[in-house]
């Protein structure tokens, strides 16, 4: 059974887009925070991947249930199946995209999921919607393809398996924004914040046994135990938390703004801390992917099941 549940535009315009916008920016720190715990520790990307999770999703599970998110109603079939789907797809888009960086690399996997991702949120906003993409969003998407297009560069270093590669990266953002849409309304029975932990829990434990063939075995360093913290914290627990409060507020589509985002953050980080430059391309590329940002996503209506 589904129900239709209108939004009054007037009253919540964009309430929930400063919450994309931080979970955009603290998901560009993801990168620099992986690339360090691995560069210090040895561990492979999938044991990188499964500490992400588990830590993220033991650090939401533990503030739902010190606010009480744990007890707001019973643990229905629903819920069971929500908190699966969700574990599920964190662990296809991450697992997908190190295979394609695996099999091509990190530019060419890169550039392809992020320019696929607001394209696929978008197309299947409007299958779920019922309703033909606007004009304006058409050009938005345009608009970020293309400033994505110039700010990520040409692929470099593509002697693999580029049609492999491309497919998995095309996989990895089918999955992101597989997950997206699933969370574009709350589930009766726990709270927002609890079903993000344990959906952080699941996709851990789903890539657990990978991550341990591999070897997760942690030197007791600070600087080793406080890149998984971090890990853990800001660009996952806090900014999926974030990112799934702001699309309740605002709507899938306008997740597209968390997506451009994080790219941005990404490489003006590299350019701030690595001593990275953008050429006249890339300046462009920033130029574009702000202008699409910052055009206004409106919330019309969302479909929810019950």
């Amino acid at each position: 059974m589904s129900t239709r549940l209108s939004y009054a535009p007037a009253r919540f315009p964009r309430s929930g887009t400063p919450l994309l916008v931080l979970a955009g920016v603290l998901w560009g720190t993801g990168g620099l925070a992986g690339s360090l715990l691995a560069s210090r520790t040895g561990l492979q990307p999938v044991a990188v991947a499964a500490y992400r999770l588990l830590v993220g999703g033991l650090l939401v599970t533990a503030y739902a249930a010190v606010a009480g998110g744990l007890r707001t109603g019973p643990c229905t079939r629903a819920v069971v199946a929500r908190a699966a789907v969700t574990g599920g797809l964190l662990a296809l888009f991450q697992t997908a995209y190190f295979a394609a960086v695996a099999a091509t690399s990190v530019s060419l996997a890169t550039l392809t999921t992020m320019v696929a991702l607001p394209v696929l949120v978008t197309v299947g906003s409007a299958v779920l919607d019922r309703r033909r993409p606007s004009p304006r969003a058409a050009g938005t998407i345009a608009l970020a393809v293309t400033g994505l297009v110039l700010l990520l560069g040409s692929p470099t270093g593509t002697s693999g398996d580029r049609l492999t590669g491309t497919g998995l990266a095309l996989l990895s953002a089918l999955g992101f924004a597989a997950l997206t849409l699933s969370h574009r309304a709350p589930l009766p029975g726990l709270s927002r914040e609890a079903m993000t932990g344990l959906g952080f829990l699941t996709g851990g434990f789903v890539l657990l046994p990978a991550g341990l063939v591999s070897g997760m075995a942690l030197p007791a360093r600070i600087d080793a135990v406080g890149a998984v913290v971090f890990l853990g914290l800001v660009p996952t627990a806090v900014a999926y938390t974030s990112y799934f409060a702001g699309l309740h507020r605002t709507g899938a589509a306008a997740g597209v703004v968390a997506v451009l985002l994080e790219p941005l953050t990404a490489v003006l980080l590299a350019v701030l801390l690595g001593h990275d430059r953008l050429d006249g391309a890339q300046c462009l590329g920033v130029v574009l992917v702000l202008a699409a940002i910052a055009v206004p996503q409106t919330r019309t209506g969302a479909t929810a099941a019950s």
